[in-house]
C-alpha cells in the first residue's frame, strides 16, 4: 500500500474530487486545493506529487510551477490543461514538470502516470539515501592522525570544501591519499548530494578517453550506434575527479582546458554545445611544473587547474600518526577477517614509527593487512612486519665514534658518494641503499655538489 502525498489542485470541484477518490482507492494521501495560494500553502507542509491546472482563479500553472521548485526542487508535477501548446508545454518541462496532460483526461491514465512518477521519487529517494551512506566514509575524520602536520593540511581540506566551485590540484607522492582526498572534498562540500565521478586518466587510450569524458553523438564512429552523454554530463551539479591528470594528451588537454574556462564542450562528433556545471578535481603523483618545462603538459592547463593546489605531506613528514593509523587498520582488517587482534606491540609500533614508508599511507596499510592475515596471536609482533623488523635489525648496528669526533656532514657526504658510486650513479638504487627516496639522494647530490669522477679526476 502507498503511502506518499499527492496534492491535487483544480478550481472544478467534481475533477478534484474524482482525482481524489481514484488516487485514495490505490492508497495515496491526497490534499486538495482549489486556488495557486491555497496550493502553495499546502505543498510548503511537504508532498510527493503535484496534480496541477495550469489556468487557476489567481496564478497560473507556470507560476505555481516555479514556486513549488523553491519549496522543493524534488517535488514531481503533473500539468492538466485544456489549453494545450507547444510553446507552453516546453516551458513546463523547462521548469522541471514532470508530465503535460490535455483536458479532458482518462482518470486511469493519469492514475498510471501517478504510479510512475511517484515510482521516479522513490528511486531518487533510494539514490539519496545510498548517496549519504556513501558519504559517510568519506567525511574528514577517515584522515587519521592528530601530528601538527596532518592537522594543518585537515584545516586546508575544510576550506577548499566550502569555497566555490573553483578546480583543485592534489600533488604529492604515490600512496598519499589523492583519491580519498578528492572524495572528502566532495562529501564535505555543497555538492555532496550530486555525483562524484572518478576517472583515470591513465587507464585508457586517448581516443577512449575522450568519448568517455566528454560523450559521444550516434555516427561520430563505427561502433557510435546512439548518442552517449559523457563523464562531465553525467556529473551535472557534482565533482569530476581526474587522477592522473599527468598522464593526458595534448590534444585532450586542450579539450580539457576550454571546457574549464568555458564549462561547455562538445561532444564527439557533435556540432552543438554541451554546458554542464561540474567541479573538477584533478591528481598527480609527477611535478607538473617541470612537465610544463619539458613541453609535455599545456602551461595554460596547469595554470587554469592549479586555483587551489592541494600538496599531500608524505606519511614521513608525519609519522607521529602512525600508531593511530595502525589502530585504525587492525580495526577495519578485524572486522573484515573476522579477527580480534588487540593491537601492536610497542616494539612493532617503534619501529612503524622510525620507517620512512617511500610508499606512503598504502604501503603502511598493505603491511598492516599482510600482518593481519598471517598473524595467530592477538598481538601484532615485530616479526609481524618484515620490512620494519629489517629497518630494525640494521638500526642495531654500531659505528665506531673516532675518539677525537667526526665531522658529521663529511661523513654523511662520503655514504652518499660511496652509495653512487657503487650503483654507477643510479640514483633510486643509491637512494634505496641509503634508506632514501629519489627526491632526498637528489637534494643531497645538490647540497654536496657531487658529480661522476672522471679519467681526469682519477689521474690527479
Amino acid at each position: 500500500m502507498a503511502h506518499e502525498t499527492v496534492l491535487v489542485i483544480d478550481d472544478e470541484q467534481l475533477i478534484r474530487r474524482s482525482i481524489t477518490k481514484r488516487l485514495g482507492v490505490a492508497g495515496y494521501r491526497v490534499l486538495e486545493a482549489e486556488d495557486g495560494r491555497t496550493a502553495i500553502e499546502r505543498a510548503s507542509t511537504g508532498v510527493d506529487l503535484a496534480i496541477l491546472d495550469y489556468r487557476l482563479p489567481d496564478l497560473d500553472g507556470l507560476t505555481i510551477l516555479k514556486r513549488f521548485r523553491e519549496i522543493d526542487p524534488d517535488v514531481l508535477v503533473i500539468l492538466l490543461t485544456a489549453y494545450a501548446s507547444v510553446e507552453t508545454a516546453v516551458e513546463a518541462m523547462k521548469l522541471g514538470a514532470y508530465h503535460f496532460m490535455n483536458k479532458p483526461f482518462d482518470l486511469e491514465a493519469l492514475a498510471a502516470m501517478v504510479e510512475q512518477a511517484l515510482e521516479t521519487t522513490r528511486l531518487r529517494r533510494e539514490v539519496r539515501q545510498l548517496r549519504a551512506t556513501q558519504a559517510e566514509p568519506y567525511s574528514l575524520d577517515r584522515m587519521i592522525g592528530d601530528s601538527p602536520a596532518l592537522r594543518s593540511f585537515k584545516a586546508l581540506v575544510t576550506r577548499v570544501a566550502a569555497s566555490p566551485a573553483s578546480t583543485v590540484l592534489l600533488t604529492g607522492e604515490s600512496g598519499t591519499g589523492k583519491d580519498l582526498t578528492a572524495k572528502i572534498l566532495h562529501y564535505s562540500s555543497a555538492r555532496a548530494g550530486r555525483p562524484f565521478v572518478n576517472i583515470t586518466c591513465s587507464a585508457l587510450p586517448e581516443t577512449l578517453l575522450e568519448s568517455e569524458l566528454f560523450g559521444y553523438e550516434r555516427g561520430a564512429f563505427t561502433d557510435a550506434r546512439q548518442q552517449k552523454k559523457g563523464l562531465l554530463e553525467q556529473a551535472d551539479g557534482g565533482t569530476v575527479f581526474l587522477d592522473e591528470i599527468g598522464e593526458m594528451t595534448p590534444p585532450l588537454q586542450a579539450k580539457l582546458l576550454r571546457f574549464l574556462e568555458e564549462k561547455a564542450f562538445r561532444r564527439v562528433g557533435g556540432t552543438a554545445d554541451v554546458h554542464v556545471d561540474v567541479r573538477v578535481i584533478a591528481a598527480t603523483n609527477r611535478h607538473l611544473d617541470d612537465e610544463v618545462r619539458a613541453g609535455r603538459f599545456r602551461d595554460d592547463l596547469f595554470y587554469r587547474l592549479n586555483v587551489l593546489p592541494l600538496v599531500l605531506p608524505p606519511l614521513r613528514a608525519h609519522l607521529a600518526d602512525v600508531p593511530a593509523l595502525v589502530a585504525f587498520y587492525i580495526d577495519a582488517f578485524n572486522r573484515e577477517f573476522k579477527k580480534n587482534v588487540r593491537g601492536a606491540s610497542s616494539a612493532a609500533l617503534r619501529a612503524l614509527s622510525d620507517h620512512t614508508w617511500p610508499g606512503n599511507v598504502r604501503e603502511l596499510r598493505n603491511a598492516v593487512e599482510r600482518a593481519m592475515l598471517l598473524a595467530t596471536g592477538d598481538m601484532l609482533e615485530l616479526d609481524d612486519f618484515p620490512i620494519a623488523a629489517a629497518r630494525a635489525a640494521r638500526d642495531t648496528y654500531a659505528i665506531a665514534l673516532p675518539t677525537d669526533g667526526l665531522d658529521l656532514e663529511e661523513a654523511e657526504k662520503s655514504l652518499v658518494r660511496q652509495a653512487l658510486e657503487r650503483t654507477g650513479w643510479n640514483q633510486t638504487r643509491a637512494a634505496k641503499l641509503l634508506g632514501l627516496n629519489r627526491d632526498q639522494i637528489h637534494y643531497r647530490i645538490e647540497k654536496f655538489k657531487l658529480a661522476p669522477q672522471t679519467a681526469a679526476d682519477h689521474g690527479k
